[in-house]
């Protein structure tokens, strides 16, 4: 079956239809990563965006039962150049094109891929709508430029209530504002105890819990719309220890005095080198967003950066110079991508353990 990417600038991409047969909308993004296309569709913080792969073939190892980052795949639609329809991995459960077609999200393979990508590096994100080739493209560009990006991705993905990880560590509240699983599954291997929160819990809720850290998680969208996380922040900063990661990042940021831009196009991939400038050591990191903290903003603010991405200079790590809070705009959980930096959540315990020291100092003084 044929099927059409229409572009809200007139580009028409005709392609091959796989996966569920519905038309969609959606912000049209690309990820370089050459592998981990089941961590990537199953990753919360695409939500609601047509994801391009840049690696030419899609779908040649399958998918298994245990490269899930979430249960229900938020993003809108897959665009490729290649689909496997016969994939071949002893871990394979179903071809990319049954998991789509149980999950109703639909995918287009024979799209050249290099030209859509570098459309969207040299004009922008863009938005753009899968749908059937019978459709009437002039009407389809009509429809896209009247539809408004929606701004509740995080209420989406979010858990609709609390829940818990047990665990003999440190107690940890997890907000989840579109959670990886790989996340929580550093923290379970560092034995916390963990209690996953949705993303407008406020600080009462979340310091009643009696928390030894909090941790920020990654999410979709715009961190501007989410102001009841930035709240909660400024009520919980300084009180316990705290580590944010990508959305997360950001918010700390707004809660903090400084501001987010949305970016050209973002950054989406698992090969993105950013450099820890109090070590100089450069790590190869695995990203996904498209806003990022305005450098000029952290003038004034009890800010400092950490790290630094070395493809445009956009900040990647803060620390606040009063509180034991750290956040990056990477994901040190990877899920795809290397694991250079999953030393992070070592230091996260270590700036737990220091904080609980230091009360017990106070308390004997």
């Amino acid at each position: 079956m044929k099927r059409q990417l229409i572009l809200e600038d007139g580009t028409i991409f005709k392609g091959t239809a796989f996966g569920s047969e519905s038309n969609v909308i959606g912000e049209v993004v690309f990820n370089t990563g050459m592998t981990g296309y089941q961590e990537i569709l199953s990753d919360p913080s695409y939500c609601g965006q047509i994801v391009t792969l840049t690696y030419p073939l899609v779908g040649n190892y399958g998918i298994n039962r245990d490269d899930f980052e979430s249960i229900t795949p938020a993003f809108s639609a897959f665009v490729v150049k290649e689909v496997a329809d016969f994939p071949s991995n002893w871990r394979s459960k179903l071809s990319l094109d049954e998991y789509l077609r149980m999950k109703n999200i639909p995918g287009i393979a024979g799209v050249d891929t290099r030209k859509l990508t570098k459309m969207i590096r040299q004009h922008g994100t863009l938005k753009g709508a899968i749908c059937g080739s019978e459709e009437n493209p002039l009407e389809v560009i009509e429809r896209l430029r009247a539809t408004k990006v929606r701004t509740d991705q995080v209420k989406q993905v979010s858990t609709k209530s609390a829940y818990a990880s047990p665990g003999r560590g440190y107690r940890v509240v997890l907000v989840d504002f579109g959670m990886k699983h790989g996340i929580l599954r550093e923290l379970i291997k560092r034995n916390c105890d963990v209690v996953v929160v949705p993303y407008n819990t406020n600080a009462e809720e979340i310091l009643a819990l009696n928390p030894d850290g909090i941790m920020l998680s990654n999410g979709p969208g715009d961190p501007k719309d989410v102001p009841e996380a930035i709240e909660m922040i400024k009520g919980v900063l300084g009180k316990v220890p705290l580590f944010g990661i990508c959305l997360g990042h950001q918010l700390f940021a707004l809660a903090c005095g400084a501001d987010s831009v949305k970016m050209k196009f973002g950054h989406r991939g698992s090969n993105h080198p950013v450099k820890d400038l109090k070590s100089g050591k450069v790590a190869i990191t695995s990203q996904n967003h498209g806003y990022t903290i305005e450098a000029s903003s952290i003038v004034g603010t009890e800010l400092e950066v950490t790290h630094v991405a070395l493809n445009d200079g956009t900040i990647e790590g803060l620390a606040h110079k009063n509180a034991a809070a750290f956040t990056v705009q990477y994901h040190p959980e990877a899920s795809p991508g290397p694991e250079d930096a999953n030393g992070l959540f070592d230091q996260f315990i270590r700036l737990i353990e220091t904080a609980k020291q230091g009360d017990a100092n106070y308390a004997k003084a």
